[in-house]
């Protein structure tokens, strides 16, 4: 089982996200013999990965393929290599900054695959690896998949003479799962998200910095679309590359109450939304913490599936967030433990005009629902009282 969306540690939460950018080019026919190639531009991005100081992959080329069926070794590929390969730590990457992997000319056409290649962990160093947190660098276990490319179905087209940018988001809560020997595996989580830095924008407290593992996130429904932590020095964030929709802002950190901003409004792929200002920042009040802990059991077993635990809480009817969230170990007994505030959360609802209110919730202290869930298996939800005293919660998901 893995460890998964849970804030492992402001490591402004790493891993992250890995990026493949995609900003589609101009018109004209894709496909016609004899028709000028376009370009390709591949970027890496990074959302924030959980109990790390450090995530390190190293990228050896990108490729594409016209037909999502193809083999490694199958023609017609095309590839962005980089030479040497690049170790990037994630880390570096959070609030939209950009690591630029290169480009290449590429034959007009339609395109379903793409396919990330990593060095293995050969010889001396360590090409992808962790640092946990206050911990030393520790090999990270990639998968066989890395030396013939991480598989990734996405369809997109290149117009004769124009460029497209492809931004990969490699989730990284999801990505790095803790196993039962105490190391850690990569199952990669990709997505591909806009390429246009829009989104939500703001400022906290910096006295929230100082080991408070904060971090920020924009929410649907309780699923988490982007996180991301702010800087570490001047407290600034920026939840970028959303689609646009409205999104609960949610605030957390380490020994702190919950602040949500409801119902934050992206209008468009250019929208850059003000939750707060650096003379009117979030802040959060500090709380007591007891934990969740237990274990997740898949009926079948499947080692290759990641099993997520999310804490969450429901404010009336709307909205319900994901307080912390953490993929269960990868081990028979599927291990969990969330760490979680008691203190009564706040709640705002979004206005442009600056600073939003957050007002104290009564009798939502210590109140959560504990969520296991897993791809193809049924999701459980327990509601659990932590106010006087830590909790366990077992499941056991079936199909």
């Amino acid at each position: 089982m893995k460890l998964s969306k849970s804030y492992f540690k402001a490591l402004p939460w790493v891993m992250a996200s890995l990026l493949v950018v995609l900003i589609g080019g101009c018109g004209g026919e894709s496909g016609s013999t004899g028709s000028a190639p376009g370009t390709l531009g591949m970027s890496l991005t990074d959302s924030p990965a959980c109990g790390f100081d450090e995530v390190n992959v190293t990228v050896r080329r990108v490729r594409v393929h016209k037909s999502s069926s193809a083999s490694d070794t199958d023609a017609g590929w095309t590839d962005i290599t980089l030479n040497p390969a690049r170790k990037i730590n994630m880390l570096n990457l959070t609030n939209g900054v950009l690591d630029n992997l290169g480009q290449t000319p590429l034959a007009a056409g339609h395109y379903t695959q793409l396919r990330l290649v990593l060095d293995p962990n050969n010889g001396a160093g360590l090409a992808n690896s962790v640092v946990p947190v206050g911990g030393v660098e520790t090999a990270l276990v990639t998968p066989s998949a890395v030396q013939s490319g991480i598989k990734l179905i996405n369809e997109f087209d290149v117009a004769s003479g124009a460029r497209v940018d492809l931004l990969l988001d490699f989730d990284a809560c999801k990505s790095v799962v803790k196993r039962g020997n105490g190391t850690y595996a990569l199952k990669p989580v990709i997505r591909v998200i806009p390429f246009v830095p829009n989104g939500i924008k703001g400022f906290v407290d910096t006295a929230l910095l100082v080991g408070g593992d904060v971090m920020v996130s924009a929410q649907q429904s309780g699923v988490i679309v982007q996180s991301t932590a702010p800087n570490a020095q001047t407290g600034e964030f920026l939840l970028a590359r959303l689609a646009p929709g409205t999104y609960d802002v949610v605030f957390t950190a380490n020994g702190r109450a919950t602040a949500v901003i409801a119902s934050v409004p992206v209008a468009t792929a250019t929208s850059i939304v003000m939750v707060s200002t650096s003379a009117a920042r979030i802040t959060l009040p500090v709380s007591d913490t007891h934990k969740i802990s237990g274990t997740v059991i898949l009926n079948p077993a499947d080692p290759a599936t990641v099993v997520d635990v999310a804490a969450k809480q429901t404010f009336g009817a709307t909205p319900t967030v994901t307080v912390k969230s953490v993929a269960a170990d990868e081990v028979a007994s599927g291990a969990y433990s969330l760490t979680l505030p008691i203190g009564e959360p706040q709640l705002g609802q979004y206005s442009a005009t600056l600073p939003i209110a957050l007002v104290t919730q009564a009798g939502m202290a210590g109140q959560y629902a504990v969520e296991a869930s897993a791809s193809g298996y049924q999701t459980q939800a327990v509601s659990k009282n932590i106010f006087a005293a830590d909790a366990t919660q077992d499941f056991i998901l079936v199909p």
